[in-house]
């Protein structure tokens, strides 16, 4: 169990410090406030791929977290990545206002809290029919990230962020209820491993599109708090994941405190002015 958080906590280091390298990479590229077709020039931005790199070894040590922790634990120590982001932003020009920081601190007492009451276990096998439904949400998260790139407003951000978590959601709940074959030919028809792919690669195109409207922080928050709330409901209410006895409010009461320090993180970080500097790194 202790190697569970563990590997949670490095996952939520990992992928806090992914988010602002990619960040970097977008601003270096000057891709922010420009259209998609602007993020071809990520390809020359070496900073923006370590971030991929970084988010993937997060992403890593998430799964191997979520063969041995509940879904609404794994993911709400994931969401306080957007703590590791803001504190790395603080140190690079974005400050974070005094109430962001208190609104951290109460997500922390959450997971607190939801560490307490989390009972580990491994997960229940989903029912084949509904292991292609997984898969099959990348083309909504597509969807959603193809129709409101158009729009430069602040909200399309949020949606943006919002679709991106949706997508890291099922990627999360794939990689909760995989059950990993004995042999490697058998990986290639697995619905949960082209869930991984498909719904990674979806959310990772929502989210550096969120990213050229909306700073890191922000974004960050807003996709978590969907990515930690979604992925909850699923985890509790169809594969099973347990609450040590007599415990229950300390989840319930864990899952507001987290959400809500998100949220209030995410509101402080969008009225922040001096964005991360896109010259670090250059």
């Amino acid at each position: 169990m202790i190697i569970g958080y563990v590997l949670a906590l490095l996952a939520a280091l990992a992928s806090g410090s992914g988010s602002v390298l990619e960040s970097i990479g977008v601003r270096r590229a000057g891709a922010y406030g420009g259209s998609a077709l602007d993020l071809v020039l990520l390809r020359r931005q070496w900073i923006y791929f370590l971030g991929i790199g970084v988010d993937l070894i997060g992403f890593a040590c998430a799964a191997a977290a979520l063969h041995r922790l509940p879904l609404f634990l794994v993911q709400s120590v994931l969401a306080f990545s957007v703590g590791v982001t803001a504190t790395i932003s603080a140190f690079m020009g974005t400050r974070l206002a005094g109430r962001g920081w208190a609104a951290l601190g109460v997500g922390a007492v959450g997971l607190i809290l939801l560490g307490l009451s989390a009972q580990p276990g491994p997960a229940k096998v989903l029912p084949a029919q509904w292991r292609w439904v997984l898969p099959a949400m990348a083309l909504v998260v597509g969807a959603i990230a193809g129709y409101f790139r158009r729009f430069d407003r602040p909200w399309a951000a949020q949606v943006l962020g919002f679709a991106a978590g949706v997508g890291f959601s099922m990627v999360g709940v794939s990689a909760r209820t995989l059950d990993v074959p004995s042999s490697g030919w058998t990986m290639l028809v697995e619905p949960a491993v082209w869930a991984m792919i498909l719904n990674g690669l979806a959310a990772a195109v929502a989210f550096a599109l969120a990213l050229q409207k909306s700073g890191a922080t922000a974004v960050n928050a807003i996709m978590f708090t969907t990515n930690t709330a979604l992925s909850s409901v699923i985890g509790l209410v169809f594969l099973d994941d347990r609450v040590r006895d007599g415990l229950t409010h300390f989840t319930v009461a864990g899952l507001i405190l987290a959400m809500s320090g998100a949220i209030v993180t995410a509101y402080y970080a969008g009225r922040v002015k001096g964005p991360i500097r896109a010259q670090v790194g250059s």
